[in-house]
């Protein structure tokens, strides 16, 4: 199982992903595939993304049950703690 949550995507990205995966909401891509095959994909992200942003997340063995990557700016961050993916989160500059 894997998710892709895209923001400000083009739309010739949301087209690629919609041939491989099901659109559940507005920027929202769920499927299950083979780890080569979410690679492949997640490739199409990182060369179409342009100035958006977007996270992917799968099953994986780990501690959490979970993995997940990100392209694109955003405030939130993956870091590593400790051997556990979490969130860092950036506040907005005044």
């Amino acid at each position: 199982m894997m998710v892709i949550v895209v923001e400000r995507a083009p739309p010739r990205l949301k087209g690629r992903l919609a041939a491989w995966l099901l659109e559940l909401r507005a920027g929202v891509f769920v499927g299950d595939y083979s780890a080569r095959t979410r690679a492949r994909i997640w490739e199409q992200v990182e060369a179409y993304i342009e100035d958006g942003d977007a996270v992917m997340v799968w099953r994986a063995p780990t501690d959490q049950g979970f993995d997940f990557a990100t392209v694109g700016r955003n405030r939130r961050t993956p870091v590593d703690f400790d051997g556990l993916k979490l969130v860092a989160f950036t506040p907005e500059k005044r």
